[in-house]
């Protein structure tokens, strides 16, 4: 049975809202992750845009960032360690530099902003692992630049496992514009040669497709991962794509089916976006309690119907 064990944490709420929770809520939040069975945790970015998880003198001189108050980077280093989790690292994402080009730009922020990081956090026991945050669905010859530089530079600080979690250019958000798998497999041929060598770990975002033709975007991920070398996980997203707001907790019998599409794909690792919003029995979400305790029944009885 594959379960989910691990889970991003999302301390910068680009299209969620935030849950203004400090210390001891996010203490109680990672022994509910423990509960479950959570032996990784994700920093999905360290920064984003002018937010930020600690006082960064990079970013502040780069980006006039805001000020962060909570040194979230800390605290989610030292719940993981008390835990035993594994603790990967995000990177920043401007929302800028890239989407408009400057690559390079985007590259040099970002070496500097690992190099602050490493110098106040690296001595931590937690800390195995990066996470490249720029998210991409075709090939993107200017991102694979910055995935070359950035991907090369990290393992340079910390030879530890990069992962990336792309998501697929599907009809839930793209539309008419969305690809086949056909188009996606010849698309992520192309990504997976320029980064053989450089990423460790793809975990693809599984949301943005039907869950009828979720199986063949699985198979196809795990197949090219699998020829590269690279580890395939999926990235199970505990929230609702087709609901008119943005977004909800999901039902769990469409989170259990997914699950399972991912495990008989072959997939070697579940993680979720993310369990604080949509799984957590502590969410602002009441129906994010729900779904934490019907996991917990699926959990004790896994062959229940």
């Amino acid at each position: 049975m594959l379960k989910i064990s691990g889970t991003f944490l999302d301390e910068i709420t680009h299209d969620i809202p935030s849950q203004n929770w400090g210390v001891v809520e996010w203490e109680n939040d990672f022994k509910a992750m423990k509960t479950i069975g959570i032996d990784t945790v994700i920093l999905i970015r360290a920064g984003y845009q002018k937010q930020v998880t600690f006082n960064s003198k990079v970013l502040q001189k780069e980006m006039n960032c805001y000020p962060a108050y909570t040194d979230f980077v800390e605290l989610f280093l030292n719940q993981a360690a008390k835990h035993d989790m594994v603790f990967y690292f995000g990177t920043y994402d401007s929302g800028l530099y890239w989407h408009h080009e400057q690559y390079e730009k985007e590259a040099e922020i970002n070496k500097a902003f690992s190099d602050e990081f490493m110098e106040k956090y690296g001595h931590h026991k937690a800390f195995g692992g990066w996470y490249i945050s720029h998210e991409i669905s075709v090939y993107d010859e200017g991102m694979m630049r910055v995935y070359d530089e950035l991907a090369a530079y990290l393992r340079s600080l910390k030879n530890v496992p990069i992962m990336i979690s792309p998501f697929i250019k599907g009809e839930k958000q793209f539309g008419n514009q969305a690809i086949t798998p056909e188009e996606h497999e010849k698309e992520w041929t192309a990504v997976f040669d320029r980064v053989k060598g450089l990423v460790d770990i793809v975990a693809f975002q599984d949301g943005n497709v039907s869950i009828d033709v979720l199986s063949e975007y699985l198979e196809i991920n795990r197949s090219l991962a699998n020829k590269y070398d690279i580890h395939s996980w999926s990235n199970v997203e505990a929230f609702d794509r087709d609901m008119p707001i943005k977004f909800p907790p999901i039902d769990f019998r469409r989170l259990r089916l997914k699950m399972e599409k991912a495990e008989a794909a072959g997939m070697e690792k579940l993680i979720t976006f993310e369990f604080s919003h949509f799984m957590s029995p502590n969410s602002i979400y009441p129906s994010a309690n729900y779904l934490y305790h019907r996991y917990l029944e699926w959990l004790e009885k896994p062959d229940s119907a």
